[in-house]
């Protein structure tokens, strides 16, 4: 059975940092591309970032210097760091899972960014 598993989302002040993680099971991890993506109240959801297979990592441009996607492979865990945190950065954050036409997606972890 496929699982993706976000952790580690919450209440944080602006300015503040959060560490999420994204636990995978039922697939061969090390293989897939695995991505961040959000989506704030009102909004479409939209691509945070993203790491292959290989460990390209590419950010969307209003994240770039914030954020930072690592994975650990051993772990089959994807993480995202998120430093400098706004009150526009409040949503759902998602793990993401892709290799060819496989796709899977987490249930999501709530980020709050408020004083």
């Amino acid at each position: 059975q496929v699982q993706l598993v976000e952790s580690g989302g919450g209440l944080v002040q602006p300015g503040g940092s959060l560490r999420l993680s994204c636990l995978a099971s039922g697939f061969t991890f090390r293989t897939y591309a695995m991505r961040w993506y959000r989506q704030g109240p009102g909004k479409e959801r939209e691509l945070v970032a993203g790491i292959t297979s290989a460990g390209i990592i590419s950010y969307a441009d209003s994240m770039k210097g914030r954020f930072t996607i690592s994975r650990d492979n051993g772990k089959n865990t994807v993480y995202l760091q998120m430093n400098n945190l706004k009150p526009e950065d409040t949503a759902v954050y998602y793990c993401n899972a892709r290799w060819l036409s496989n796709e899977y997606w987490g249930q999501g972890t709530q980020v709050t960014v408020s004083s």
